[in-house]
């Protein structure tokens, strides 16, 4: 059986990173795409895994390169080209610039990989996963956006070090657009099957939610150049094995909505279960007034975007 083809459209940070973890789990071939100024960064990207490969045990192929054409056959496509944050940036403040990176990339998949399940990670993020999904036409159970995986993960970081316990042991989940308005959900989040509303006040709760929603911006100020990319590439890759490995796994993910959450046409981090069809469920979790009244406030903020992506598109 032939292996599977992953292609990654952005050789940067994240687009290295991905590349390695990939080929740590032998999920399947790579190819790292950038544009023609990058010149030999692809391929040396490639090359350099493909080195070590001995030593992590991988048989995948990598490949890099500046032409679009190589993401013939991909099953599927991780996109994080474009701008990156600077200190001082919010993710919005890059909605122009990575919308017309987002255009481009789009009318390459549709032509050369129209039957990939698409993952984007490019900012700001449910404004570009709209873009791609309506550039492209491909379906929208195939077109999803990387937020709420590395969103759910960065707050249960926060509650394991508040705790003290196992950062393996805690389930979150966060809700909303990927940026300031995101929901961090109090009675959603558990350790080792335990509620947190038994072991952590709602007001300790809303403190390291607080710094969830600004987990990138934190890091992007500790960098002074550029973004997060370990942890964004290791939830982009984790959602890849779910849709590769038709896993059925649950986790909140930038997914376009048709009345689920009374919202319609438009991508909002949600729990969705991928598999082999991509996008087969979103799950409706009960929410509190107060989280309800949170996350439709995060809805105008992705419908603000989105209908800045219809003008000027």
């Amino acid at each position: 059986m032939a292996r599977k083809k992953i292609a990654l459209v952005g050789a940067g940070q994240i687009g290295g990173t991905m590349a390695l973890v990939a080929a740590q789990k032998n999920l399947g071939d790579v190819v790292l795409i950038d544009i023609p100024m990058t010149q030999g960064m692809p391929k040396g990207k490639a090359l350099d895994i493909m080195e070590g490969r001995s030593v992590i045990n991988s048989s995948v192929d990598l490949q890099g390169s500046t032409d679009y054409a190589a993401l013939k056959g991909a099953d599927v496509v991780i996109v994080t080209a474009g701008f990156p944050r600077m200190p001082g940036m919010s993710r919005d403040d890059l909605l122009e610039k990575n919308c017309g990176v987002i255009k481009t990339v789009a009318e390459a998949i549709k032509e050369h990989a129209p039957e990939a399940f698409v993952i984007v990670i490019t900012n700001p993020l449910d404004a570009m996963v709209y873009n791609m999904q309506k550039q492209s036409g491909l379906p929208s159970n195939k077109v999803i956006g990387m937020a709420g995986v590395l969103d759910s993960a960065r707050l249960a970081c926060f509650v394991a070090d508040e705790l003290g316990v196992s950062v393996e042991d805690v389930k979150a989940l966060v809700l909303g657009g990927h940026g300031d308005t995101m929901v961090s959900i109090y009675e959603s989040v558990s350790v080792g099957g335990i509620p947190l509303p038994q072991l952590m006040t709602k007001e300790k709760f809303a403190e390291l939610a607080k710094r969830t929603a600004g987990a990138g911006g934190e890091i992007v100020n500790l960098l002074g150049r550029g973004s997060a990319f370990y942890s964004p590439a290791t939830s982009a890759i984790h959602m890849a094995e779910a849709y590769l490995l038709d896993k059925k796994n649950v986790f909140s993910c930038a997914a376009k909505l048709n009345g689920e959450y009374g919202v319609k046409g438009l991508y909002c981090g949600v729990p969705v279960v991928v598999g082999a069809n991509g996008v087969e469920k979103i799950l409706e979790v009960k929410l509190t007034e107060e989280e309800k009244a949170a996350f439709n406030k995060s809805v105008e903020a992705c419908k603000k975007n989105a209908d800045w992506v219809d003008a000027h598109t």
